[in-house]
């Protein structure tokens, strides 16, 4: 059952602003991107970033991000399908937080390119921890049997043993797979084996908000967990991300 947050959220809730975002992120052989809004508190912030085998290029202006669509001005623009949701309500040290995930697909233009991939969607509120840390995958793919198949795992947050985010999407279809475990240098995920190509990492300290990530872009080989098939191809990111908030 798809499980949705309050309407309206306070600003502060048991000493912890309210932190809100949608993420987006298109995977494919020959163009990934991505590109996020958000609020801490009453702080907006936003990102982007497009690879597409010649070169990283990111960015955080003129970022405008929906369930409907995502756009970068003068970048990209690209209108999002709909797609079976995974939704997840957490304890995070005493205080709620929420995220709901959905695979669709994501049609438009990329530097005056066309293109015709899938997409996660990832939109996310509530009263984190005030130190929060997690590893975290997102990808698309096909496998060897010829499903379309995507995944979401995660490691760190919403990662109860039953009722977490982590899901594999079959044909469309998710269903919950167990905890999983990532190698410290992201190289894998339970049992898909992971070759970066290209990477974001940044280290940032804005006193109130500090925060250490890494998100490489690449591609995937191996089964996907929870007894799923076998990948004959798979493209998307892995991310490590400690921050402070």
């Amino acid at each position: 059952m798809s499980q949705n947050p309050p309407e309206r959220l306070p600003l502060i809730r048991g000493g912890r602003p309210l932190k809100r975002w949608i993420y987006v992120g298109v995977y494919g052989p020959d163009v990934m991107l991505c590109a996020t809004q958000g609020r801490i508190g009453l702080i907006p912030f936003s990102w982007w970033a497009v690879w597409d085998r010649t070169g990283l290029i990111e960015g955080r202006r003129g970022v405008n991000v929906s369930a409907e669509r995502v756009a970068v001005r003068g970048v990209f623009e690209l209108e999002l399908g709909y797609g079976a949701p995974v939704d997840a309500i957490s304890p995070h040290e005493g205080r709620p937080i929420w995220t709901r995930k959905r695979i669709v697909t994501a049609r438009g233009v990329c530097g005056g390119r066309a293109v015709d991939a899938r997409a996660i969607i990832d939109e996310s509120a509530g009263y984190h921890a005030r130190h929060t840390a997690w590893r975290w995958s997102a990808g698309v793919g096909t496998a060897v049997t010829g499903e379309e198949v995507a995944w979401n795992l995660v490691d760190g947050i919403h990662d109860a043993p039953t009722g977490s985010e982590r899901a594999v999407w079959v044909d469309g279809v998710p269903h919950e797979v167990p905890p999983v475990a990532f190698a410290p240098d992201l190289s894998s995920v339970a049992g898909l084996r992971f070759s970066a190509e290209a990477t974001r990492a940044r280290s940032e300290n804005f006193v109130i908000v500090r925060s250490d990530y890494e998100q490489p872009f690449g591609t995937f080989a191996g089964e996907l967990p929870g007894g799923g098939p076998e990948l004959r191809e798979g493209w998307g990111v892995m991310e490590r991300h400690e921050v402070s908030w």
